[in-house]
């Protein structure tokens, strides 16, 4: 697989970032929230081990003024597998993955990338919840390692103002996650660890 290049004019004041040291997955990501016109850009590489097998993933994620997501990237590999993988909706909440409709994501507003913390931030900035709601919505979710789109039931309530309760597959995994001012997860207990951000 050739480089990934994601090449353009860019204010550097409109672009906020983070490091992250993973657990489950060991290794690290860096993830950068760039606002793009009128929409945002989630763009990031992670490093990590899986199952004694080395994996690098590069993905760029698309949203519009309003947070919803319009299209996604992910490329690399996982040990010597390459990975190639295009998505993209519409505004009827249509998904395809490499062109193919997924008639099972149909309804999905947001892309939850199971390797990955950084689209945690995606749902956060689109429900804008106050201190005490909470939001039920279902997820496009990208699963690690088959890179298969499927709908994943979540729950987000905010305990305050920079802590949300996470839960998702009916409480199958129920999560405190402390976030910051941009909204990255900077405290994902058990599994990812912000060791850096711009803030």
């Amino acid at each position: 697989m050739g480089d990934v290049y994601f090449i353009r004019s860019i204010d550097l004041a409109n672009i906020e970032s983070i490091l992250w040291r993973g657990s489950v997955l060991p290794g690290h990501e860096f993830c950068q929230l760039i606002s793009q016109g009128s929409g945002w850009h989630l763009e990031g590489i992670a490093i990590f081990s899986h199952e004694r097998q080395a994996c690098q993933l590069s993905y760029q994620v698309i949203c519009d003024a309003d947070w919803y997501t319009r299209s996604a990237i992910v490329e690399g590999w996982l040990g010597n597998r390459m990975v190639n993988i295009q998505l993209r909706t519409d505004p009827n909440q249509n998904w395809w993955l490499n062109e193919v409709v997924v008639v099972e994501a149909r309804g999905c507003i947001d892309l939850d990338l199971n390797f990955s913390p950084s689209t945690n931030l995606i749902p956060i900035r689109r429900l804008k919840l106050a201190i005490g709601e909470t939001a039920n919505i279902t997820a496009a979710w990208l699963k690690f390692p088959a890179f298969n789109l499927e709908p994943l039931p979540q729950r987000y309530r905010r305990l305050e103002e920079w802590l949300y309760r996470y839960e998702s597959g009916g409480g199958k995994l129920v999560a405190d996650l402390r976030v910051n001012r941009t909204g990255f997860v900077t405290d994902y207990p058990g599994i990812w660890q912000a060791e850096t951000t711009s803030e």
